[in-house]
């Protein structure tokens, strides 16, 4: 689905990211951990295209999209949601989610899209028409992960799901991660800092490290000795 080979990126003249390569199969959660500042959200910008890398190279589906912009990323079939979940606070609930059909080539399967948005997460058809700012972190959340969904992603993009979300909601998320995994449709990323969390719904997981991939492997197979030396603060 997704391959990252090689790949630098600079803010500046400051090398962030260095020789970064990771792959992402179909239908598999991959969680990328590390300390804060090392790298991720900067990872998952450049897929996304917001940050455009000096070497390497990102595949989708054995696409390049190196060069491509956020935009066709999009139509491509990658949705985001971003850390801070980035929701339009003064639309409502139903707008926010509207907003995300913006990306649809078919708009008129939206409808049915939005149902199912509604499925996975009752309580937005239940505040449809409230305004998104007034919802708590975790409402926002899963508005944010409801609104990239109805677009029918291939591969879902996610940075720091659970942060500053009460714990009811977490455990609702994690259900709809694992859900998603295990229907074999739709490729995770995830950045997660909350390890506890992360080992539950990724299959794979990559650890970084001053700006380099530095652990990898399968969730089955972790070793806590990565803690210790590069997640614990």
């Amino acid at each position: 689905m997704l391959q990252v080979t090689n790949l630098d990126v600079y803010y500046g003249e400051s090398k962030i990211l260095k020789n970064v390569s990771i792959d992402v199969p179909v239908g598999k959660v991959i969680c990328l951990m590390g300390r804060n500042g090392v790298g991720k959200t900067t990872l998952l910008k450049s897929v996304m295209g917001v940050l455009k890398p000096r070497a390497g190279s990102i595949m989708l589906d054995g696409i390049d999209v190196t060069k491509k912009p956020p935009n066709m990323r999009a139509r491509a079939g990658i949705g985001y949601v971003p850390q801070g979940r980035g929701i339009f606070p003064f639309l409502t609930v139903l707008e926010n989610l509207q907003m995300g059909l913006e990306a649809l080539a078919d708009r008129k399967s939206g409808d049915a899209n939005l149902l199912e948005v509604y499925e996975i997460f009752p309580v937005l058809r239940d505040m449809r028409g409230r305004v998104a700012g007034t919802l708590s972190g975790g409402q926002q959340q899963q508005l944010s992960i409801g609104r990239a969904l109805i677009r029918k992603p291939r591969l879902l993009i996610l940075d720091e799901p659970t942060e500053g979300i009460q714990p009811s909601i977490m455990h609702d998320i994690e259900n709809v991660i694992l859900n998603l995994g295990r229907s074999g449709e739709l490729s995770i990323l995830l950045v997660e800092q909350f390890l506890d969390f992360a080992l539950r719904v990724a299959d794979r997981y990559y650890v970084m490290e001053t700006g380099k991939v530095v652990a990898g492997g399968e969730v089955s197979n972790f070793d806590e000795s990565v803690v210790k030396e590069y997640l614990a603060v």
